[in-house]
């Protein structure tokens, strides 16, 4: 296999994974809806800034580390998990507010910021050690022979990075032509709710599991 069908390979298959309905995909549409556009646009950018950093730990080595050490996949997998169970309860606890008031609606869009948003973004993706065990058991099925590890590693990371982006993109613009009905108080408690229990389960899952 040479670079460019490997490329091509590993894109085809990082295009069905960020299609698949899943965390990052739903805290960009919570952001999409809640928020607006600029905010679910930083959320992207922070969550496909950790899948980069991944993909360069993996190419490295790290994320091999930490598929070896118990204590540190351990170690993140809880600090991960209790991240996520403290967005999704404090997301469900906004979805009761704003079921109430639409004045928690508007604040939560004045007060969101670049950093706030891409930060947590990032760390959702970052504390995920899930995210460093498909990178580590997947990237080196699409490393040709001969080629640098480390340079073909990033490459096939910022593959995937950018199908992301244009992934999320879709999804935001999307949002933005359905404005006007997603932004109706139901309707965007639904989805603060929604989120926030995709939050709970996948840290309640990822804190009751060994591996």
């Amino acid at each position: 296999m040479d670079l460019t069908h490997a490329v091509l390979s590993f894109a085809v298959l990082g295009a069905l994974l960020t299609i698949t309905p899943g965390l990052d995909t739903a805290l960009v549409l919570r952001a999409a809806v809640t928020m607006g556009r600029g905010p679910a646009f930083a959320t992207a950018l922070g969550i496909n800034a950790g899948a980069l950093t991944w993909g360069a730990a993996a190419a490295v080595g790290v994320s091999a580390l930490l598929t070896a050490s118990q204590v540190a996949y351990t170690i993140l997998r809880v600090a991960g998990a209790a991240y996520m169970i403290y967005l999704g309860a404090k997301m469900i606890l906004a979805a009761i507010k704003h079921d109430k008031t639409d004045v928690v609606l508007d604040n939560a869009a004045h007060g969101a910021t670049f950093w706030s948003t891409f930060g947590r973004g990032l760390l959702t993706n970052l504390l995920n050690p899930k995210v460093g065990a498909f990178y580590v058991a997947v990237l080196p099925q699409f490393i040709p022979s001969g080629e640098s590890p480390l340079l073909v590693g990033l490459l096939l990371a910022l593959v995937h990075d950018v199908e992301g982006i244009l992934w999320f993109a879709a999804i935001i613009l999307g949002a933005g032509a359905l404005r006007g009905h997603l932004a109706r108080r139901k309707v965007r408690a639904a989805v603060d709710g929604g989120t926030g229990a995709v939050l709970l389960g996948f840290g309640l899952k990822l804190g009751l599991s060994s591996r």
